[in-house]
This record gives C-alpha cells, sequence and structure tokens, in this order.
C-alpha cells in the first residue's frame, strides 16, 4: 500500500522532481543495503576470536583478516572510480595496488576500527553522491556501466564478502551474532 501512494505521490511531481525523487530513492536504498552488510561486517569481525584471524581455508586464500580489511579497503576504493576522495589516513588512492597494504592489519580492535570507520564512509559517500551524475558513463575494469552501476557493484562486493565471512566465522566455530 506505501508503495502505491509514494509512486502516485511521485507520478503527481512535474518530472525533474520525479528525477530527483528517484535518485533520492536510489542513493537511500543503496546507502541502506551498504549499512546492512557493514553491521554484518562489524558483527562478525567482533565476534570472531583474535586467534582466529590468521585462519585461512586454504594456502594463497585471504586469511579471517586480511577479508576484513579487503573489505575495509575496498569501501575507501570503490569510490575512487566515480571521483571520491578517501580520507588520508585510510592510506588508499585511486590506484588499486594501495589497497592490499590494508591487508596485514591483523589486530582485532584495529581491523574492528578499520571496518566501522570504512563504512562510515561509504554509507555518506553514497548518500551524497551526486544526483545528475547517477547516469555518467563510467569504465569499471575494462566494462562500460555508470555511476549507478559503480554503487551497485559495491553493493554486491560487500555481500559477496559477507557470505565468504560467515563461511569463515562458522568454520571456526563462531556463529554469526544475528541468527542465533
Amino acid at each position: 500500500m506505501g508503495c502505491v501512494l509514494l509512486m502516485a505521490g511521485l507520478a503527481l511531481s512535474p518530472a525533474e522532481d520525479v528525477a530527483a525523487q528517484d535518485a533520492s530513492l536510489v542513493r537511500a536504498e543503496i546507502a541502506r543495503t551498504i549499512e546492512i552488510a557493514g553491521d554484518k561486517m562489524v558483527a562478525l569481525a567482533g565476534a570472531m576470536p583474535q586467534e582466529a584471524y590468521a585462519w585461512r581455508p586454504a594456502e594463497g586464500v585471504r586469511s579471517v583478516s586480511e577479508v576484513f580489511m579487503h573489505i575495509a579497503g575496498t569501501n575507501y576504493w570503490f569510490p575512487t572510480l566515480v571521483g571520491g576522495t578517501p580520507p588520508a589516513s585510510s592510506g588508499v588512492t585511486g590506484a588499486y595496488n594501495t589497497v592490499p597494504p590494508m591487508e596485514r592489519v591483523t589486530d582485532k580492535e584495529a581491523v574492528v576500527a578499520a571496518l566501522e570507520a570504512s563504512f562510515e564512509f561509504l554509507v555518506d559517500f553514497v548518500a551524497h553522491a551526486p544526483a545528475d551524475r547517477l547516469d555518467d558513463a563510467i569504465n569499471m575494469f575494462g566494462t562500460p556501466t555508470t555511476y549507478r552501476g559503480v554503487l551497485v557493484e559495491t553493493t554486491i562486493h560487500l555481500h559477496e564478502h559477507v557470505g565468504q565471512s560467515i563461511a569463515y566465522a562458522r568454520a571456526n566455530g563462531v556463529t554469526p551474532p544475528w541468527s542465533g
């Protein structure tokens, strides 16, 4: 019912207002999806014991702490694809090779703090993405997309790693805090 009323309200607005409202809804939905992933990642990082942070399922695969710090780094890195500037304290620039050094952080408290800060940055970035740029053409990894596409790909990436982190947690005897 609420969706019908919302859509009816949009239909009554001038075209410019509809486009602005649509862009605002897109940003809000993407930001909320990122918040959900962030809440889960931070909860998992907090639930994992420090001794599990070095665990990896196989040689050559990221460890628990490396996955968490990969997420923190890419939370800063993805926005650089569309002109975002991460805080200097993150150590992340537009070059992807600046992310892996973050993956060397293994202290649980530092990892949790890094995740929290990176998700705050990313949610704020998405929430304030310029509405008039969402349809701008972007080249991401050699594939044409849009500014909006980069934001959507960011959420896909995050939720992929949420699933990975759940598997890592369960392999270490940790039940995700939200699943009881």
